[in-house]
């Protein structure tokens, strides 16, 4: 070698990837120089170890905020990953030569970061633009995120053939040279000219064959750079000259060090510019007074979904897993391709042969013989899949999309890279749960009767408290109890970033957590954020943090008067309290809370409910329902209490005892319930509360049985009565039977609806504009089958007599139901019930082992079966 060997590269390319490596072994420098952050140096040890695998990612971030970070994503067909694993199998020194980490981070503000991946804001995205076209893609011309152009593929404005003078052109130097080719389409250029050359498999690296000379690409990659850099300069980059001077700075550094025997990785568009002669004097005066931060440099995870992002914290390469299999295939590259695919089809259930992959790889090779391109590309591949394979339908394109062409691939780092105190602690608590981060999404059911089930929950709810969603809670489809949980799981990069940030609350996820809660409970502007605080902390299992959460409940209650705000905070804390007895904590002090808090809302709820608009009747309406759903679990017997008569919850309607009644429980769950029902019985009678609550609440009281024979009739029909404003009634008639099991109250009870079928028939045509969008959206809410069934009994006609048998006389009307019992339309259904049940005989009465014909009839029972229909 007589001088430094340049080697520009398209960032995350197979084809300079493999380049590369044959240039490298042509020329077998004494050192190699990459562009990266120099932070990193101490690290490129690790990078040879067998725990590393990638993708991964060099992380920078200031110590001081780590929120303000920035990404360096390597694959295994990123060039400056083969560089580095080249030289560490030979023992080569290997240094990065960018522009610092410390100075990057903190030129970020509004101006992005010179990284490839840019600073990030507190929500874990860039905050610029997405990433350039060059950097994305991986050309060898990188950009800093913020300011450079969009990548290929998105629009963007034509580069004018003359430039004016002083105008800020962004170029994009894939898009320039494609079009000179004569392509629309940057990266199908790219892959005619470079990826797909060599035949099978062979990249440019290859391009040539046996003998050729390795660095022959990478000259004619230069001298087309240097044309591009001559006609637009830096290409509107302001900040590409300062990383330059960096770059030549760090490369006479080397020289001195190790000789002329370099070889320089770097992105191609850097390499007229690092070959220009320039002075020391000038390039360190490019570097004078700019800004810097401590900052921390480690290796982290990285996935291919994240590769495939052109925005945040992506890499905007479209197809990762489709680079990889270029880049490790050996040979036939179509061909392993389409077996890849038939394989994964084949899990899928889809009936995939070897005849459909050898006529897919016979298609995907004639069309591309017709488009002109020297090997199938995957738009091709996506062709023949969705021929041959697929049959025409897009659904196994999807597949092998998100499966093989982006791919779920996530890397892993060796557990002795640097790391803040708070992620080797999740480390371990990750080993010791046996909870791996994978980058698929999957569903964990979590069984909290379980020790380790019961940890694995505390994890979680722990680290979303910190703001690390690993999990997001789903809904359990198996069982409604408390006792199982269910977890849709995705390990993304950027939470890296959010565990340094949440290292400042402690050293372990338990210590962070709890010190998080405390500051939170203190800066919580409302008494529902402390509420749910409270119910966080049960969940994540912070016995620590809970006194203070509970001092600061006791305070905003106690000062709160607003009853919307204390009837938002009481389901929370029922949870809580609920949530307490299931995980064995001791929730007495909760329980305590809650009751106070819930009698606070039974003597403030009545008034706050007069006055009301339609918009703060709905709100109101929805804390009714809250405070009833908190009320019956409050109302409960808690775990070990003794169920007497003080507290055992009577059948049947429950009255509000009168003077010289028998006399009520003053505590306990028994009388919680009642005085709810109080409550709710009081704002259903008062006129000057809105109907919709007046329904609501009359509802409430029929679901719980507080209502006697007629009850429900008489609250009707005072609602619907002819003094009754039309809007108000319609109001009343959404909150009675509005809701999804509102239609089937109708159904059932047909002196009901015929109160509502009576109202409606009267309301005036004036007034009947104005109910029709309540009523509409009343009964848009019933299931189809109920609005059709409510339509054949009103079109029947309430006075439409049941069926009897011959001679029988119609039986008494059953409370709540029309008159007469339909016996042979219910023991139409006998004999599939005798089925479903296993019984054999005609009868439900007869003793097991007994045949009904053996024994004289049963006189306490109709001898003509259990409906009493003749048979």
């Amino acid at each position: 070698m007589t001088g430094p060997v340049l080697l520009g590269v398209r960032h995350h390319g197979p084809g300079s990837a493999r380049a590369v490596r044959a240039a490298l072994d042509q020329c077998t420098p004494d050192a190699v120089l990459i562009e990266g952050p120099p932070e990193a140096d101490a690290l490129v040890p690790l990078a040879a170890q067998e725990g590393m695998r990638p993708p991964v990612a060099l992380l920078a971030h200031a110590q001081d905020d780590p929120g303000r970070a920035a990404f360096w994503p390597l694959a295994e067909f990123s060039p400056e990953w083969v560089a580095m694993r080249w030289a560490l199998e030979r023992g080569i020194p290997v240094r990065f030569i960018d522009l610092p980490a410390a100075h990057s981070l903190a030129m970020g503000d509004g101006e992005g970061a010179v990284t490839g991946e840019g600073p990030v804001t507190d929500e874990g995205r860039a905050d610029g633009p997405p990433v350039d076209g060059s950097q994305a893609n991986g050309l060898a011309a990188d950009r800093p995120s913020a300011d450079g152009p969009p990548a290929a593929g998105q629009e963007q404005e034509e580069v004018p053939d003359e430039v004016p003078d002083g105008a800020e052109v962004r170029v994009d130097p894939l898009r320039v040279l494609a079009g000179t080719a004569g392509y629309d389409d940057p990266e199908r250029w790219w892959e005619d000219v470079v990826e797909h050359r060599g035949g099978a498999g062979g990249g440019v690296g290859t391009a040539g064959g046996a003998g050729a000379d390795a660095l022959a690409p990478f000259a004619a990659l230069a001298e087309a750079m240097g044309a591009l850099r001559e006609a637009y300069g830096d290409g509107g980059h302001d900040r590409d000259p300062v990383r330059e001077a960096h770059m030549r700075l760090r490369l006479r550094a080397a020289r001195k060090e190790f000789g002329d025997g370099i070889a320089v990785v770097c992105g191609a568009w850097h390499v007229p510019a690092l070959a220009r002669r320039t002075t020391v004097a000038a390039d360190r005066q490019l570097l004078k007074g700019l800004p810097k931060v401590k900052a921390a440099v480690t290796w982290v995870p990285w996935t291919h979904r994240r590769l495939s992002r052109h925005s945040g914290y992506g890499a905007g390469i479209a197809s990762p897993g489709w680079y990889g299999h270029l880049f490790s295939a050996p040979d036939r590259p179509v061909e392993r391709w389409l077996t890849k695919v038939a394989g994964l089809l084949r899990e899928e259930d889809y009936a995939v042969s070897s005849a459909h992959i050898i006529e897919a790889v016979r298609l995907a090779e004639g069309l591309a013989t017709v488009r002109g391109r020297p090997l199938a590309g995957l738009t091709e591949l996506d062709d023949a899949v969705r021929a041959v394979m697929g049959d025409g339908s897009d659904a196994p394109s999807s597949l092998v999309h998100d499966r093989l062409v982006v791919g779920e691939v996530l890397g892993e780092v060796p557990q002795d890279a640097p790391a803040v105190p708070l992620q080797r602690d999740l480390t371990r608590s990750q080993r010791t749960l046996r909870l791996k981060p994978e980058a698929p999404e999957r569903e964990l059911e979590l069984d909290l009767r379980k020790e380790t089930d019961a940890g694995r929950s505390r994890l979680l709810h722990r680290l979303r408290l910190l703001g690390i969603p690993w999990g997001e809670p789903g809904r359990s489809r198996g069982s409604t109890g408390t006792f199982r949980e269910t977890w849709r799981l995705r390990w993304e990069p950027e939470l890296s970033v959010r565990v340094a940030e949440a290292g400042i609350w402690g050293t372990t996820v338990l210590s962070a957590a709890t010190a998080k809660a405390a500051s939170e409970a203190s800066e919580a502007a409302t008494l529902a954020e402390v509420t749910a605080l409270a119910e966080r902390c049960l969940l994540a299992g912070l016995p620590d943090a809970l006194p203070v959460v509970m001092r600061a409940l006791s305070d905003r209650a106690a000062l709160d008067a607003d009853v919307g705000h204390l009837a938002q905070a009481l389901p929370a804390l029922v949870r809580s309290v609920r949530y307490g007895d299931v995980r064995g904590t001791d929730a007495a002090a909760l329980r305590e809370v809650a009751t106070g808090l819930a009698e606070r809302v039974f003597v403030g709820l009545p008034p706050a409910c007069l006055g009301l608009d339609a918009d703060g009747a709905t709100e109101m309406r929805g804390h009714l329902d809250a405070t009833h759903q908190a009320v019956g679990l409050l109302g409960q017997p808690q775990p070990g209490q003794q169920t007497g008569p003080e507290t055992a919850p009577q059948p049947g309607p429950r009255a509000v005892p009168q003077p010289g009644s028998q006399a009520v429980p003053q505590s306990g769950p028994q009388h919680l319930r009642m005085r709810w029902a109080g409550v709710l019985r009081a704002v259903s009678e008062r006129d000057a509360v809105p109907g919709l609550i007046r329904g609501r609440a009359a509802r409430l009281l029929l679901d719980e049985g507080e209502l006697g024979d007629g009850g429900a009739e008489r609250l009707m029909g005072l609602a619907l009565s002819p003094g009754t404003p039309p809007t108000d009634a319609a109001g009343w008639i959404e909150g009675f039977v509005g809701g999804g099991d509102g239609g089937m109250l109708l159904v059932h009870d047909e002196r009901l609806l015929a109160l509502v079928d009576g109202w409606l028939t009267g309301v005036p045509d004036a007034a009947f504009t104005d109910v029709l969008p309540l009523l509409r959206r009343t009964f848009a809410e019933y299931e189809t089958g109920v609005r059709r069934t409510l339509g054949e009994l009103v079109r029947r006609g309430p006075a439409a007599p049941s069926r009897h048998p011959a001679g029988a006389a119609p039986d008494a009307a059953a409370p709540g139901f029309g008159p007469g019992l339909d016996r042979d339309r219910a023991a139409a259904v006998l004999p599939t019930l005798r089925l479903l049940l296993g019984i054999g005989a005609p009868g439900f009465g007869d003793e097991p082992g007994e045949r009904p014909d053996d024994n004289p009839p049963d006189t306490t029972r109709p001898a003509d079966d259990l409906t009493g229909a003749r048979t």
